[in-house]
């Protein structure tokens, strides 16, 4: 396979460019053209014309790899599962919360290879940082200098329980449920009090993977563009991100693209995780009855 470090540089410039489009819009109040989707979901100027940025800087850099964005076609959606490799992204992940002001956005691109998210990019553009992972080769956070290149620090996830505030849970700023409060419920039962931090869009990944918290559970709705560049940077940097079945998630395996339940740690391999998933699973069983 070609080697995928070498496609960081030209997509840290991607996402630079991109970044500052989504900024211009972000920081113009009243220039959003906000409005509903068919889900009720929300889009503005600012998705497009990172979309716009996205497609062609990727058809430029991969020509032979097709893109599947929140933001294709119904018919380019369509397609996806003729392709066994493309690039899945969101062009403006945490549109609620740019809307809302809150800074906690980022741009999310991913190569799927096989069903496996091999390569992940995680942007955020107010702060022009780049959470970086390819499993097995690279983990990093890359920083936009002053001279227009880029500074390179090493990532890795921490072991459970190294941080002397004890069991940090990264949440969703804006989700919650029964089942992510019977999560908490048990981890607090195993672990004592938790440390809880809530964020938007994808930043809960960059956390984890920056070693600032030790799980992110995720028992409400999202896309697989929500999800696979974070599983590919918590991958590279020594956690998982593992469904219900206590396995890793797959993309573009099933009909729909909404993204099944998952936890992301930071150790990937501690034996909570599987005790934690099975209580899970009785809890939702109890829910469906």
């Amino acid at each position: 396979m070609h080697d995928l470090t070498t496609l960081i540089p030209p997509l840290l410039e991607l996402c630079r460019t991109a970044g500052e489009l989504i900024c211009e819009h972000y920081h113009a109040p009243g220039d959003s053209g906000l409005r509903a989707k068919t889900d009720n979901s929300p889009l503005t100027h600012a998705d497009m014309d990172s979309h716009t940025c996205l497609r062609d800087g990727l058809a430029a850099l991969t020509p032979d790899l097709p893109l599947l964005s929140e933001e294709s076609s119904p018919a380019q959606k369509a397609r996806r599962h003729a392709w066994a490799r493309f690039w899945m992204v969101d062009p403006l992940d945490g549109t609620k919360e740019f809307i809302a002001g809150t800074g906690e956005f980022t741009i999310n691109i991913a190569l799927i290879d096989a069903h496996r998210p091999v390569l992940g990019v995680l942007y955020i553009p107010l702060q022009k940082v780049a959470c970086v992972g390819v499993p097995g080769k690279l983990s990093a956070r890359f920083t936009a200098d002053t001279r227009g290149g880029w500074q390179q620090q090493a990532l890795a996830t921490r072991a459970l329980g190294d941080a002397p505030g004890g069991v940090t849970v990264l949440a969703s700023r804006r989700h919650r449920n029964a089942q992510l409060d019977a999560c908490l419920a048990w981890l607090e039962s195993r672990c004592g009090t938790l440390q809880r931090e809530n964020s938007g869009s994808a930043l809960k990944f960059c956390q984890l993977a920056e070693g600032r918290g030790d799980v992110y559970p995720r028992f409400s709705p999202c896309c697989e563009w929500d999800v696979a560049a974070g599983q590919a940077v918590v991958e590279a940097a020594g956690g998982s991100v593992l469904g219900m079945d206590g396995l890793p998630l797959r993309y573009n395996c099933r009909d729909s693209l909404l993204s099944p339940h998952f936890l992301a740690v930071g150790e990937a391999h501690n034996a909570l995780w599987p005790a934690l998933l099975e209580h899970q699973r009785q809890v939702a069983g109890d829910a469906s009855r």
